[in-house]
């Protein structure tokens, strides 16, 4: 029974080591295969010249909408 086990162990690792594991490279003339990179992967331009304010109030409006509203229903009138 070990000796069985050994042999197919050996065996897996000479088929593994066989193996050729390679990629193809990305075609861009292809419609699924995009541009890579930095900021590639992001539906928004961080370099137009008023990202920061419009970042900040998207996520001043996005965190704190929840905690606006909690505040109005506790102290709306019933």
């Amino acid at each position: 029974m070990n000796a069985a086990a050994a042999l197919r162990a050996r065996m897996a690792t000479s088929f593994v080591a066989r193996r050729g594991f390679s990629t193809t490279r990305a075609q861009l003339g292809s419609p699924y295969h995009y541009a890579e990179g930095p900021r590639s992967n992001i539906p928004f331009n961080p370099h137009t010249k008023y990202f920061f304010f419009r970042y900040w109030a998207f996520m001043i409006t996005g965190f704190g909408a929840p905690f606006g509203i909690a505040v109005w229903q506790t102290y709306k009138t019933r």
